[in-house]
């Protein structure tokens, strides 16, 4: 892109004739080949552009030949050439240019994020620095979806996924891709712009995907003791590709080794069997949905069970002790203080009812009372010291079953050193 007339190199050619004597040592130079592009200047030897605006593009190289004669170029003259190999340099004066306007990929919905999608490559004549090429998305509605970088080697935009797309919820995108030249030659910007655009269309490929459940996890509550077959709750689980094929359902047996549960084509847990909350108040399990028809492919689910409840265990005494007393002790003297336990909840055993058992209930030796009105613990207060067998029976108040707990026991009284010793086993 050089100036008509731009100075090239010099040549000089020597004469071993003497200066002085007449033209025999004045040369000439002129051009053999070369022209119409180069011209030489006759007396200095200096190579001149002779055309405007040459383009390395078009051409990069081209062979001078230069001669060189003595006798001031006169007829009769010795001449003698050299031949000079000129090489246009390059200037950034090409923009990039895409192949292309519209290009297509696809992409599966089963690719994950930073997976390639595909390239695409803007084509720049320049040269080194002056035909790099920088990429970027400008639009589209792809922007969130999809990435772009440059590869360094191959000086191509690659697309890659940002996120994961999904056929069923969008099935195509659109970006517009820009390539432009980061190394701008001021003398040739108003040839700009130095940068081009490009349009990329995605399709969304279908893949088969597993069957989705409609929530992360499932808790269901079913009481203890519950007849066979009782319904726990039900699970739901759909096929999200176009398909949408039925669903089977089944419980893994690893996750439900004693069988406890069996599940229905429609998703609902039943009992196998009656549950006890005591041995087991949990039950952790897992569902797995299968799509019929496809690749049978499956997804799983946690499913915990709750084990409610019920008044179906008697109380019993928290210990058994043995009672020392003596024979004169003051009417009314609390002797022992008994409890109550339940394994039952708190709830089905927050009142417990202290009273003698049957058979002894009309001695009155010794009485059983409330303990400041604390549910579970009462005393026991001497009377009259003669021998008696004992029993407590306790009703659980809260539910309609009553349960009770017989404690036979003794009391047994001896003479020694003027005093009695009541053995009372609880």
């Amino acid at each position: 892109m050089s100036n008509v007339g731009t100075s090239v190199m010099q040549v000089t050619a020597t004469d071993a004739d003497d200066p002085t004597y007449g033209n025999s040592a004045r040369l000439v130079y002129s051009i053999l080949q070369g022209q119409p592009y180069f011209s030489v200047e006759p007396q200095t030897g200096i190579i001149r552009t002779a055309l405007p605006n040459m383009d390395r593009e078009a051409r990069q190289e081209y062979d001078v030949v230069i001669q060189a004669k003595d006798m001031g170029g006169h007829m009769g003259g010795l001449s003698g050439t050299t031949e000079v190999k000129i090489t246009l340099t390059d200037v950034n004066d090409n923009p990039p240019k895409f192949p292309q306007s519209v290009y297509t990929m696809s992409v599966s919905e089963d690719k994950v994020a930073g997976e390639e999608v595909g390239r695409l490559k803007a084509k720049d004549s320049d040269i080194g620095d002056n035909g790099l090429v920088n990429y970027r998305l400008i639009d589209g509605d792809g922007m969130s979806m999809f990435e772009l970088s440059t590869n360094s080697e191959t000086r191509e935009a690659v697309i890659k996924l940002k996120k994961q797309v999904d056929f069923e919820t969008k099935r195509s995108y659109t970006l517009k891709v820009e390539g432009s030249n980061p190394h701008l030659d001021p003398r040739f910007l108003a040839w700009g712009p130095y940068k081009d655009e490009a349009t990329i269309k995605i399709s969304v490929e279908d893949a088969d995907e597993p069957p989705v459940f409609i929530a992360p996890s499932y808790t269901f509550e079913v009481e203890e003791n519950a007849p066979r077959g009782t319904p726990v709750g039900r699970v739901h689980a759909k096929d999200t590709d176009v398909a949408n094929n039925p669903v089977r359902y089944m419980i893994p047996r690893y996750t439900d080794v004693d069988q406890f549960f069996s599940i229905s084509e429609d998703g609902m847990i039943t009992t196998n069997r009656p549950l006890d909350r005591e041995t087991q108040p949990w039950h952790n399990i897992s569902v797995s949905a299968t799509e019929i028809g496809g690749h049978h492919q499956d997804t799983k689910v946690r499913v915990n069970i709750k084990v409610k409840d019920v008044n179906d265990n008697a109380p019993e005494f928290a210990t058994n002790n043995e009672v020392h007393m003596c024979e004169n002790v003051a009417l009314g003297k609390v002797i022992e203080t008994v409890s109550a336990v339940d394994k039952d909840e708190m709830a089905h055993r927050q009142h417990f009812t202290f009273s003698l058992a049957p058979e002894v209930a009309h001695n009155q030796n010794f009485s059983v009372k409330d303990n400041r009105g604390k549910s579970i613990e009462k005393l026991i207060s001497y009377f009259l010291p003669p021998v008696l067998y004992f029993a407590a029976s306790l009703p659980v108040s809260s539910s309609a079953v009553s349960y009770s707990t017989p404690s036979p026991s003794f009391t047994q009284i001896r003479s020694k050193q003027d005093q009695m010793e009541a053995y009372s086993a609880l």
